[in-house]
C-alpha cells in the first residue's frame, strides 16, 4: 500500500498539496496564499527523480496520502556531530481518508525507511495552531527538538 511515488501519481499528489495548503492558509493566512500548491507538476516530476528527496504515497485504489522527505547529512562540522537525518518536509492524508490510519501507516513507513538507510533521527516542523498534527506526531512518539519563535510586526 505504501510505495515510492511515480509520475502517474502527480495529479493525485497535486490535489493533496492543495488540501495541505488550505490547512496552512486557514491557520496562517498572513503567510500562506489560498488555492495554490508548494510545487507545480514540473517541479514535482523533478523531485521524483531526486533520491535525496523521496516521496512516498499510500495507494489503495488511489493515492490517499503522501510523505515528502529530505535526507540530510552533517559530516565533519566544527560544531555539530556527524548525523544523517530524514526530514519529513510534508505529510498529507486526503480529507476523505482521515481517521483511517493512513497517516500512521505513512509515518511508520517513513520512520522504518529512515532507520533502514542509517538515519539517526526523523524530524519535521508543525505550524502552531495545527493541533491535530501536533497531537498526531506526539502520539507517534515524537518530541520537541527546538522551537521557532516570531513576533508579527
Amino acid at each position: 500500500m505504501i510505495r515510492k511515488a511515480e509520475k502517474r501519481d502527480i495529479a493525485s499528489i497535486i490535489d493533496l498539496l492543495h488540501q495541505v495548503n488550505m490547512v496552512h492558509h486557514v491557520i496562517r493566512p498572513d503567510l500562506f496564499k489560498p488555492n495554490t500548491t508548494k510545487y507545480d507538476e514540473q517541479e514535482l516530476a523533478a523531485l521524483l527523480d531526486d533520491d535525496s528527496r523521496p516521496i512516498f504515497v499510500f495507494d489503495n485504489a488511489g493515492v490517499l496520502g503522501y510523505a515528502f522527505c529530505m535526507i540530510t547529512k552533517v559530516k565533519d562540522d566544527q560544531l555539530l556531530q556527524d548525523i544523517k537525518t530524514l526530514y519529513i518536509d510534508d505529510i498529507c492524508v486526503d480529507e476523505k481518508a482521515r481517521g483511517k490510519h493512513v497517516g500512521k501507516a505513512l509515518y511508520e513507513f517513513v520512520r522504518d525507511y529512515a532507520q533502514s538507510i542509517g538515519c539517526n533521527n526523523v524530524t519535521l516542523n508543525v505550524w502552531e495552531g495545527n493541533d491535530a498534527a501536533l497531537s498526531f506526531y506526539r502520539n507517534m512518539g515524537m518530541k520537541v527538538q527546538k522551537t521557532t519563535m516570531e513576533i508579527v510586526l
